[in-house]
């Protein structure tokens, strides 16, 4: 009599999660015994080591699948927005939250574990995971927050973004192919700048300034005299050195600090270019106060910001531990709302969600078209994290449960006045040939 042979890895590893979420997997899974199961034409997704099982029985959901991506433990094969479009598609399907286990379901997950030998410790997290300390949006953490990100390297932010350094979502103003990422962001700045009305001398606070590309189109195009705020050191120290490098001594100041200890005021216009989701829910409308209190009566005020849909999670697991600890997302309307709130008078707000995209998409072009480079300034796990991070944010913007807009207020007289032109043409002629 001939023995059955055991099912591979792969089958149990299907046939488990199948059974735990009652849906096919959108995806195919080849196991480090070398068997596959699942859909044949799907994405293949490779689970290296049993390691990776450890990870989802120790943080089940996409902060576990994360953790065995980053570090390599769980790979995919082929197009990993395909990948990441099924499994959204799936959790859509099953509600936001990852399902609730019973006890037969553990019992048999376990079991399963147990029987591939993927039981075991809690695997440590990823280096490249934030490991923020103290009282939420205090100061000190929100400091390390800003750091863990944009303090990365000034030599990657450079190999991955253009030549304007502009970390934000561009406005792709023509469909010509030689319009490029950097006339994207040349229009997206100049838009602003058109928005907030700047003439020379007029007196702006980039509020959340990065690597300086408002700051220093305002000031070499516009001739405005800017105040430059950030967080980030190294963020500070590269705007620095352009200011040098340029000659605006006169023009701009560099200030690296917290925007709530933000003195004077009377500023011709404020702005803060994706920076808010940083600021926090709760704090969110000390943040607003601030914005009004720091623009002189009819000064202008923009802000850029990401948001979330009204149903749909923004954000998540992973970028909260990995891209952007602690940052909160709400819909734009809530943003709205909580800058009247705070005696702005809201003019404009446009839509910037599928400019986002295509921004983004460029950046991932260019990460896998400079991996090695990549690689070797911030390390393979790293760099997974970015593959992961932008792949992700693409698709989030793709499929609306990610939006940005540019919100645009004015700060009316003591009498009630905030006044503005009736229709504004002049923001959009032109940016095309920027």
């Amino acid at each position: 009599m001939t023995a059955t042979a055991a099912p591979g890895a792969a089958h149990r590893i299907v046939t488990a999660l199948e059974t735990t979420l009652g849906a096919r997997l959108p995806v195919r899974v080849r196991a480090w015994d070398g068997s596959e199961a699942g859909p044949t034409e799907a994405p293949l997704v490779v689970v290296r080591s049993r390691r990776a099982l450890r990870r989802l029985l120790w943080q089940p959901g996409e902060l576990g699948l994360a953790q065995a991506y980053v570090t390599g433990d769980l790979n995919i094969e082929g197009d990993l927005a395909d990948a990441l479009r099924g499994l959204w598609a799936a959790a859509r399907e099953h509600g936001p939250h990852t399902p609730r286990l019973g006890i037969a379901d553990r019992a048999r997950a376990v079991g399963t574990a147990l029987s591939l030998g993927a039981v075991g410790p809690r695997p440590a997290p990823p280096a490249a995971q934030a490991r923020l300390r103290g009282g939420l949006h205090s100061k000190a953490r929100d400091r390390a927050a800003i750091s863990h990100h944009y303090d990365l390297s000034n030599a990657f932010y450079r190999l991955l973004l253009d030549e304007t350094m502009a970390y934000s979502c561009g406005y792709w103003a023509s469909e010509d192919p030689d319009f490029a990422p950097a006339d994207a962001q040349r229009a997206k700045l100049e838009l602003i700048c058109r928005k907030l009305a700047l003439v020379p001398g007029a007196r702006l606070l980039d509020i959340g300034c990065g690597w300086g590309s408002l700051t220093l189109y305002a000031a070499e195009r516009h001739k405005a005299q800017v105040t430059a705020v950030t967080l980030a050191r190294e963020q500070a120290a590269h705007v620095r050195e352009q200011v040098r490098e340029r000659g605006l001594e006169n023009q701009v100041d560099v200030v690296c600090q917290d925007y709530r200890d933000i003195e004077g005021g009377g500023y011709d216009a404020v702005a803060t270019v994706e920076m808010g989701e940083h600021v926090g829910d709760t704090e969110y409308p000390a943040f607003a106060a601030a914005l009004h209190r720091l623009v002189r009566p009819l000064g202008r005020v923009l802000v850029q910001q990401m948001s979330r849909g009204r149903t749909a999670p923004g954000g998540g697991a992973f970028i909260e531990a990995y891209i952007a600890p602690d940052m909160h997302m709400r819909p734009v309307g809530e943003t709205v709302v909580l800058l009247e709130a705070a005696g702005l008078e809201v003019r404009s707000v446009e839509s910037l969600r599928e400019h986002y995209v295509r921004t983004v998409a460029a950046w991932h072009r260019t990460l896998e078209e400079r991996w090695d480079d990549a690689v070797q300034l911030v390390g393979e796990e790293t760099a997974r994290v970015w593959r992961l991070y932008l792949v992700g944010g693409a698709l989030a913007f793709e499929e609306r449960r990610m939006g940005v807009d540019q919100i645009l207020g004015v700060r009316p007289t003591a009498d009630g006045r905030g006044a503005m032109p009736a229709t504004p043409a002049d923001w959009y002629a032109g940016l095309d040939r920027l």
